[in-house]
C-alpha cells in the first residue's frame, strides 16, 4: 500500500458508503454522519466540503466540513458547526495527513480566516487551541432504580420533588410543544433561535435517531428536548423550558425522564453535550454527577495571527445580550434564525 494511492474525494450524493464507515468506526461520532451536510444546506445555506480518503476504492478516513461565511461574526471553515465534536476520523495515518493537509488547502484557496476543528483531544501540537468547552459523558445503568441511585442524593431529592408535582412526559414526533419553550429560553439567555426550518430537518434526515421528549404538568407543555440517539449513546441537544419550570422542577424531571425513555431504548451512555466553563449548565451537570472532560477546539489560521473571540462571554457583546433580552418573543423569533446561521 502506498500513499500515492490515497485519493481524497468531496462527498456527493452517495452517502451509504459514508455511513458504513462512520457506522464501523470507534472514534466516529453523531457529528459525523453524512446527513449533517443535508441538514446544514437546506437550513441555513453553507457550503459544505464532506471530504473522504479512498484507497483502492475503499474509505480510509472522513472529515465534514462547512464554509460559514458571515459579515458579522467569522469567514470560516468549521468541522462540523453547530455540532460538538467534529475533526477527521481515519483508520490510517496517511488518510489522516491527507484530510488535515486538504482542509488547511481549502482554507487558503477560499480565503476564509481559519479551519476550527472540533476535536475531542488535542491532535496538532502546533495549532493554536480554544479551551472554552468541555463535554459530559457518563455510562448508564440497564435499569431505572439503579439510573436513579446514580444521581447524587442533593439533585436526586430535587428530580423527586419533580415527580411528586405530578409532572409526566412523552416523546413528540414534531418540534411544536419544544419550539416556543426553547425560543422563550434562548430569549432568556439572550441568545438568537435556531430556525424552526433547522429543527424539523434534523427530525427528518436523522429519522428514528431524533425524537422530542416534552414534559408536561396538567397537560400543559413545560419543558421538552430534542435528542439524537448514535450506537447506545444518547445525546439530549436542543432544550426549553417554560416560565414554570423552575418552581415546578421540570428541567430536572426533563432529563430524568429521558434517561428512563434512553434506557429503553438500548442507550447505555449518556452525553450531556458540551457547557462553557464556569457556567450555569456546567456546574448544573455536574450536579447530576457528570465529570467535565476539556474539549480541544484548534485552529489553523489562514488569514488571522490569532484565534477570534466571538463567545457570549466576550465583552462587546454584553450589550446586545441585555437588549436581545428585552425583545417582544415573536421578533426574536423572527430575527433570531438570520443570526444564528452563521454562529456555527
Amino acid at each position: 500500500m502506498s500513499a500515492e494511492s490515497l485519493q481524497v474525494h468531496t462527498l456527493g450524493q452517495d452517502e451509504a458508503a459514508w455511513e458504513a464507515f462512520v457506522a464501523a468506526s470507534a472514534d466516529a461520532t453523531f457529528f459525523h454522519r453524512a446527513g449533517w451536510k443535508r441538514v446544514i444546506e437546506r437550513a441555513f445555506g453553507h457550503r459544505c466540503y464532506f471530504l473522504y480518503a479512498t484507497r483502492d476504492g475503499r474509505i480510509e478516513g472522513i472529515l465534514p466540513l462547512v464554509h460559514v461565511h458571515s459579515r458579522l461574526f467569522a469567514n470560516a471553515l468549521i468541522s462540523t458547526p453547530f455540532c460538538v465534536y467534529g475533526g477527521v476520523v481515519a483508520d490510517t495515518a496517511e488518510a489522516e495527513s491527507a484530510l488535515y493537509a486538504d482542509a488547511c488547502q481549502r482554507a487558503r484557496t477560499l480565503g476564509v480566516d481559519y479551519f476550527e476543528s472540533r476535536e475531542r483531544a488535542p491532535r496538532h501540537a502546533d495549532w493554536p487551541r480554544k479551551d472554552l468547552y468541555t463535554t459530559f459523558r457518563r455510562e448508564l445503568a440497564d435499569n431505572d432504580e439503579d439510573n436513579l441511585k446514580l444521581i447524587p442524593r442533593k439533585q436526586r431529592a430535587v428530580v423527586r420533588k419533580g415527580i411528586n408535582n405530578g409532572l409526566s412526559w412523552t416523546i413528540d414526533s414534531t418540534i411544536d410543544r419544544l419550539y416556543p419553550l426553547y425560543a422563550y429560553n434562548l430569549r432568556s439567555l439572550g441568545t438568537p433561535v435556531f430556525s424552526r426550518k433547522y429543527m424539523r430537518e434534523l427530525l427528518r434526515v436523522f429519522g428514528d435517531d431524533c425524537d422530542v421528549l416534552t414534559v408536561t404538568h396538567e397537560g400543559v407543555p413545560v419543558a421538552a428536548v430534542l435528542n439524537f440517539y448514535f450506537r447506545d449513546q444518547v445525546l439530549p441537544y436542543y432544550s426549553g423550558a417554560g416560565a414554570s419550570a423552575r418552581d415546578l422542577k421540570a428541567n430536572d424531571y426533563l432529563y430524568w425522564a429521558l434517561m428512563q425513555h434512553a434506557t429503553a431504548r438500548g442507550a447505555r451512555l449518556f452525553d450531556f453535550g458540551r457547557s462553557k466553563v464556569d457556567t450555569g449548565p456546567y456546574h448544573f451537570k455536574r450536579h447530576w454527577g457528570f465529570e467535565p472532560e476539556p474539549l480541544a477546539y484548534e485552529y489553523y489560521l489562514s488569514g488571522l495571527d490569532s484565534i477570534p473571540d466571538i463567545s457570549p462571554n466576550n465583552p462587546k457583546y454584553a450589550m446586545f445580550i441585555k437588549a436581545w433580552q428585552k425583545l417582544p418573543l415573536p421578533i426574536t423569533c423572527l430575527v433570531g434564525p438570520w443570526l444564528s446561521k452563521d454562529l456555527g
